[in-house]
């Protein structure tokens, strides 16, 4: 079997577009990449494209050698263009690899050792914008089965946060807390906009409220920064998202400056790439949990890493998207008692519908984490896509 082309797709998805990736054989097998690069994605997607005229003709079951290849003969290695596309045909790969073989990634990877993987909720709260819409939304989201909730209370500060808005978080926080009780673990988003003193500042005020984590609270760019921020905070950090490899996590890694390990499968270099870092982060005792909110591929890339992963705790989900995402792909997610289950269908379980994508075409989107227009991430007509158990 030899790749005979790389395919590439972008469909419009509100806040961003998503950006898929098909990897079609002489043999008429095919996987599919998820390469979603928010604000970047034509960006990645012609770099996929230049990809291909290096891996037509390859072995495409060779998956550690095409992926050391093409980092190889980038040249300028690393960085969030080349790993989220590099990401999006290693995904494929293993698609084709799972088909083939009749059996999911998870069982090439080592098999199971879960079922089922706890999940909390991101984009729940759209479109509230006072404490008391936070806390009914949060309501909502603890009624239909969620066990966790994340945002980012912080409207527009970047870098500091006056009085008055600080306290309009806390309140927003409070509320939520408030509403959905003890058991729910609630988990703040930084979107990496604090210095150190008020990343600092912030993480003690969370004190208060017994959040599972205060999440990248400052930019990704200085790890020792963030050291300075966990080692000064009694909350739990979270980071990891925007880093790129398994290179950038070993120093992640020796420096301990977080307690939760976030790569996301479309950016680091892929599924075994996520499996390297897991095992860095396993030998030191740390946790992985996958930043994952993106389209319906790296959903099912993501799964079939919690499948698989001892010290993997907890995945990322929206609690609802595009109304479009049921018809762009046949993606089958079922959610139980705060947890999505582990497909079972050879390669990563999914497929793509290429003409339903094609009716929702690019659309460009800016950047919303400082303009303080952070809850509108979904449209009016968002709806779930999770399916109950036992449901076809």
């Amino acid at each position: 079997m030899k790749i005979s082309a790389i395919k590439t797709f972008i469909c419009h998805a509100y806040r961003t577009n998503w950006v898929f990736v098909k990897v079609l054989t002489d043999e008429g097998l095919h996987g599919v990449g998820e390469a979603t690069l928010e604000y970047r994605e034509q960006t990645v997607a012609q770099a996929v494209r230049e990809l291909e005229r290096t891996l037509v003709g390859r072995d495409p079951g060779n998956i550690e050698a095409i992926w050391h290849q093409t980092y190889r003969d980038a040249y300028w290695r690393g960085g969030p263009v080349l790993m989220s596309a590099l990401s999006g045909v290693e995904m494929a790969l293993w698609d084709i690899k799972g088909k083939a073989l009749g059996v999911p990634v998870y069982q090439l990877l080592g098999g199971k050792v879960r079922d089922a993987i706890p999940c909390y909720a991101n984009g729940w709260f759209s479109p509230a914008r006072t404490p008391e819409e936070f806390a009914e939304k949060a309501r909502q989201a603890v009624a239909a089965g969620f066990r966790g909730l994340k945002w980012d209370p912080f409207g527009s500060a970047y870098l500091e946060i006056d009085k008055a808005p600080l306290r309009d978080a806390l309140r927003c926080i409070e509320a939520v807390v408030t509403a959905v009780g003890p058991e729910v673990n609630v988990l703040i988003e930084g979107h990496g906009r604090f210095n150190v003193p008020t990343a600092i500042r912030v993480a003690r005020a969370l004190e208060d409220y017994d959040i599972h984590w205060f999440e990248e609270p400052v930019p990704p760019d200085n790890l020792e920064a963030l050291v300075d921020v966990k080692q000064r905070s009694r909350v739990p950090i979270a980071a990891g998202e925007r880093l790129y490899s398994r290179w950038d996590y070993q120093r992640f890694f020796a420096l301990r400056c977080a307690d939760y390990a976030q790569p996301d499968v479309s950016h680091v270099g892929g599924i075994m790439e996520v499996k390297k870092i897991a095992a860095q982060a396993e030998a030191n005792h740390l946790a992985i949990c996958p930043h994952n909110p993106s389209g319906p591929v790296a959903n099912a890339a993501s799964l079939q890493l919690a499948a698989c992963v001892p010290n993997f705790t907890v995945l990322e989900t929206m609690s609802a998207d595009v109304s479009h995402r049921r018809l762009i792909c046949t993606e089958r997610v079922v959610f139980e008692g705060g947890k999505l289950r582990i497909p079972d269908a050879p390669g990563l379980g999914i497929d793509l519908d290429e003409a339903a994508i094609a009716a929702h075409p690019y659309e460009p989107r800016d950047l919303r984490h400082y303009n303080g227009k952070l809850t509108d991430i979904r449209p009016k007509d968002a709806t779930t896509f999770f399916q109950a158990q036992g449901t076809g």
